[in-house]
């Protein structure tokens, strides 16, 4: 639990460094790449001495690696772009989509009670879209909120894939993510056709260093702690970095919240502590 703790506190500030830099013209896209070529880099010999495990399950290793890198991506691209506080709100619908994933892939079973909690994070979530001005009433608002979105459904796959692969190391699986973020960086800048950005030798410096202890800690942090921990109650512990995201938003950046987005949010953070209170039991 200590670790899935300090992974969400870090994952919870992590927007600010990321638009520190993206100020000094680093893009959300290169940024993604730096960091996690880096923390590849700094793997590198974890995985060689593990080389052997690469053979046992190669197409999920991959599977994970992509999945963790379009959650990685997306979720650094809607906190640069968007509101932190909402789009951590509707990231954290991943609850919702890996105990629904969690039934499916791994055959874990869904009470009447964790059934009700889905259905009120769901309202939740249908609150904070709600806009009564707009043609569709209950479509994401803008870019950060698809990117939300498919970040949180990305991450809860992961988690799902990450129990499958019980077999395999943590630093194994953690280092597949690594890859799957270069390549989804690579990719996606290749299909935006984004130049090289132009930028000072300290900038670049700080994105290192920002790949190689803070991307390394936070990953590892998650990965160990979801390695060991069921899908629904790793999930919604890692809802702390909530806590951590809004904090750090409304102290370091002055953002706000509309009332109906609050109002959402907090039935999707009810429905993840209820669900805590229920696996305990």
């Amino acid at each position: 639990m200590s670790a899935l703790l300090l992974g969400a506190t870090l994952w919870g500030v992590l927007w600010y460094p990321l638009r520190l830099l993206e100020e000094q013209g680093l893009s959300g896209l290169w940024l993604t790449l730096i960091t996690n070529a880096v923390a590849f880099g700094v793997g590198l010999p974890w995985l060689w001495r593990r080389r052997v495990e690469l053979n046992q399950h190669p197409w999920l290793l991959i599977a994970l690696g992509l999945v963790t890198g379009v959650c990685n991506t997306t979720f650094v691209l809607a906190v640069i772009e968007g509101n932190v506080v909402r789009v951590l709100l509707l990231f954290y619908l991943s609850p919702l989509w890996a105990s629904l994933l969690g039934r499916v892939v791994l055959g874990e079973r869904l009470s009447a009670r964790a059934w009700g909690l889905l259905a009120v994070a769901m309202m939740g979530a249908l609150i904070m879209l709600w806009d009564g001005a707009a043609a569709g009433a209950f479509w994401p608002h803008g870019r950060a909120d698809l990117l939300a979105l498919l970040s949180g459904l990305t991450f809860a796959l992961s988690n799902v894939l990450i129990r499958k692969l019980q077999r395999i190391s943590v630093p194994v699986k953690t280092i597949s993510a690594w890859v799957g973020g270069v390549l989804v960086a690579v990719l996606w800048l290749l299909l935006s056709a984004q130049p090289l950005p132009q930028v000072s030798s300290t900038a670049l410096i700080y994105a290192i260093v920002l790949g190689a202890c803070g991307i390394t800690v936070m990953t590892l942090a998650v990965q160990y702690g979801v390695t060991r921990m069921p899908v629904q109650r790793s999930a919604v512990i890692l809802l702390f970095e909530l806590v951590a995201g809004a904090l750090s938003a409304v102290w370091l950046a002055g953002e706000t919240v509309q009332a109906h987005e609050w109002l959402g949010g907090a039935l999707i953070v009810v429905a993840g502590y209820l669900s805590v209170r229920l696996m305990f039991r």
